[in-house]
This record gives structure tokens, sequence and C-alpha cells, in this order.
């Protein structure tokens, strides 16, 4: 950190708003942080424990449902420790911690929705060459490339935002450390953070969503020209439509918070974009894309089945 820095520590809003509703609060957002994480764990174990679901578009599903569960438990006992007790403090390095873990985890993610989007593009418009292109290799590459750029993407904008001087304010106008409401409160020049953070945001959005949107249109297209199956049609474009609701919300709460040349702007409004983003899609997530599934409900069945003999014996 560089010598300007003073502040040994940070004190997080929350939603000063609504505060006296802090008991209401903490009940709703640990039942849906609890249904977030149950949700995600159940895909993950299925798929571990169910040799049917070893299949590239559920070892997909699995990975970013462990990410899923990486990122709220990255943010959300934060608030429910807000709400409960009203600690608001956080210090210098636990808060850089919690910026770094919680984009490092998000561009990881949408980098994931990316390649979600290819395994069905490749099932469905190319058939003939799935097996061949989608293989475990291809599967565990495509993964580690994520992981790998999406790492080293952040941890460039982190160290740059650290090694800004911070000498007050120390109030985060949020609810977590995020590098928006870190770089407002800086007393360095922030032009060139703030231009790195626009840049970096919108090509990792911009490409996961020019990826996603070319592999559902190929879909929805081929499946549209089939002359047969009218019932699977449907079933598909639905599929497809659920998909895309979800994505929309994603997109649309992460472009309204990042991809702006000016991270001070609209800080107290990106709170519930946060919000929208850390709670709404989380617990959507497992019920659109994996426990809608047949497949995924006869090995759950099976599974509960399984664990009441090994109890009763």
């Amino acid at each position: 950190m560089r010598n300007g820095t003073t502040v040994q520590e940070f004190i997080l809003e929350g939603f000063p708003a609504i505060q006296h509703l802090g008991n209401v609060l903490l009940v709703v957002h640990l039942l849906a942080y609890l249904a977030s994480i149950a949700g995600n764990a159940v895909i993950v174990t299925i798929t571990c424990a169910d040799s049917r679901l070893h299949t590239p578009m559920y070892f997909f599903l699995s990975i970013f449902s462990f990410f899923e569960c990486c990122i709220i438990s990255a943010v959300i006992p934060k608030l429910l420790v807000i709400f409960l007790l009203g600690k608001q403090t956080i210090s210098f390095p636990a808060c850089f911690i919690q910026a770094f873990v919680f984009v490092f985890l998000g561009a990881t993610g949408f980098l994931l929705i990316a390649v979600l989007s290819l395994d069905p593009y490749v099932a469905i418009c190319k058939p003939l060459h799935y097996p061949t292109i989608m293989n475990l290799k291809t599967c565990f590459l495509l993964v580690t490339s994520c992981f790998a750029l999406a790492f080293t993407l952040i941890t460039g904008l982190i160290v740059k935002v650290s090694q800004l001087s911070f000498c007050g304010p120390h109030v985060i106008p949020h609810f977590f450390c995020d590098v928006g409401p870190l770089i407002h409160l800086s007393c360095s020049d922030t032009r060139s953070v703030e231009m790195l953070t626009f840049v970096l945001a919108l090509f990792i959005l911009l490409t996961s969503f020019i990826i996603t949107i070319i592999a559902y249109s190929n879909i929805v297209v081929t499946i549209v020209r089939l002359p047969s199956a009218r019932e699977k049609q449907k079933k598909a474009l639905s599929t497809c439509s659920s998909h895309l609701i979800v994505l929309s919300l994603m997109y649309g709460s992460c472009v309204f918070i990042y991809v702006k040349p000016k991270q001070t702007n609209r800080l107290d409004s990106n709170r519930e974009a946060a919000l929208v983003n850390m709670v709404v899609t989380p617990l959507l997530n497992p019920v659109i894309y994996t426990l809608r599934n047949k497949q995924v409900h006869q090995a759950l069945r099976e599974t509960m089945c399984r664990m009441k003999i090994l109890r009763i014996k």
C-alpha cells in the first residue's frame, strides 16, 4: 500500500433507509441464502453421485453451481452479521480480499455462462460432432481457461485499486466491499483505474454475452427448422426462454453496476442492482438450469431412497 493510506478499516453502510427492519431483512436474506446454497449444493452432489449425469452439460452446471455457492458465501454472511449484530466494520485487508473474491468469482461465472451455452449449441446444431468436440479434455480446458483468464484480469485490477491512497472518508455506501465504492473513497487520481474497470467489465460481459446470444440464436433457428417433433420444439424453446430470462437479470444488473466510465456514479442504486444479482439469480439458477429436468428428478429420488435405506440399516 502507498504511504498516503491512513484508513485501517472501512464501515459498510448497508441499507440505512430500511435499517429499522433489521430482523425482517435478516430472516429474508438468511432464508434466501440457505435456499441458494441448498439448491446449488444439490446440483453438485447429484452430479457427482449419479454416473448418468457425468456428461459435459452437468459437469459445466456443477462447476457453475459451485461458483454460485462461493460468490454468495463471500458476501451474504457479512450482510447477515450487519443485520443481526449491527457490526458494520471490516478491516482494510479483509475488504480487499472480499472485493477480489467477489469480482474474480463473478467474472469467472460470466465466462462459464458462455461455456454453458456452447454445450447445447454443439449438441443441437452439430450433433454428429458432439462426442469428438465435447470430450473430457475439452471440458477441463474450457473451465481452466475461464478460471485463468478471470484470475489474470481481476488480479491486475485489484492490485491497481490497492495501490490507491485511502485517507478518508471510510464509509462504503454498499453492503459489501466492491471495486466501485472503493474507488469512490480513494483520495488519489482514479481516472486510470476507473477506465481499467470499465474496459475489463465491458470485455468480460460483452464477450460472454455475444457468445451466449450467438449460441442460443443458432439453437432456436435449428429447432424451428426441424420438420417434426413439435413437443420437443416447444420444450426446447421454453427452456431457452427460461435461460435467457435469468441471463437478462444477471447481465442487466452487472452492466448497470460496472459498465460505466466513471465508477463513482449511481453508487446508491448499485446496492439494489447488486442485491438482485446476489439473491435473486442464485435462487433461480438451480430451478431454471437443472431442477426442472426429469433426469435430475429421477437421480434425486434414487439418491434419497438410497439414503433412507442406509438410515434403516
